[in-house]
């Protein structure tokens, strides 16, 4: 009799060998991502003491001249945002610099000239297994450092908002990284300030489009073909 449960006996073992990997194979990056990894930065935003958003119509306050040129300062940032799948648990992929440089020039109510520039060898993010991929095969930015744009349309902004008030706002111009440039269309929220304006907004960047490799790391982290620059730009007036 103990002869004939033998056959049985390991064919019990055997499944519950298989579910055992099963269940680590799941409940490893699941604990991972959820109790070790910690969760993803919120979006960037504008500081919550700005007021709704502007109507469109002139407010009280706004006579004062914005004209001037505006140099990034303390406070800005940019980064990335991508959607990861790591076997098979879903989590967002983040990382951000604030070494940004740049500056705009407004003539009258008419934003004429910006120029942004992102140190991509700075960017990090919570792991530093990824940071490595993404100074190497995927940004290569010992070759390609830096990502730039810079206006190529002037932006009207009248009727000039009132300190503290929001108003959206669209930018055309051209974004270089990884050695191309493309034309894009930046969809921002600003505000004035006391002492300048605060900008912020994203755009979705498709991979391929910029000679960009998959994010992708064989057939443990998988991603999709677009991810998510963005950007909070703070201008002090110079």
């Amino acid at each position: 009799m103990a002869a004939l449960r033998t056959p049985r006996h390991w064919k019990r073992l055997l499944i519950a060998g298989i579910a055992a990997i099963v269940v680590l194979a799941v409940g490893i990056p699941f604990a991972y991502i959820h109790f070790f990894s910690g969760s993803s930065p919120a979006a960037l935003a504008l500081p919550a003491a700005t007021s709704k958003a502007s109507t469109g119509t002139t407010s009280a306050g706004a006579s004062s001249s914005v004209a001037g040129t505006y140099t990034v300062g303390s406070g800005s940032q940019a980064g990335y945002r991508v959607s990861e799948v790591l076997l098979g648990q879903s989590t967002t992929a983040v990382g951000r610099t604030s070494t940004v440089t740049g500056s705009l020039t407004i003539s009258g109510s008419t934003l004429t000239a910006t120029s942004v520039k992102v140190d991509l060898r700075t960017v990090t993010s919570d792991k530093t297994q990824r940071d490595a991929q993404f100074n190497g095969r995927i940004m290569n930015t010992t070759t390609y450092p830096y990502a730039t744009f810079t206006l190529s349309k002037p932006v009207a902004l009248a009727p000039i908002p009132a300190v503290g008030t929001q108003q959206k706002y669209s930018a055309e111009g051209d974004l270089t990284m990884h050695g191309q440039t493309h034309p894009v269309t930046l969809n921002l929220t600003a505000t004035r300030t006391a002492s300048g304006i605060e900008a912020v907004g994203s755009i979705q960047i498709t991979f391929a489009t910029w000679g960009i490799a998959n994010p992708s790391f064989g057939s443990f982290v998988t991603t999709g073909n677009t991810g998510t620059m963005e950007y909070l730009l703070v201008f002090t007036r110079s």
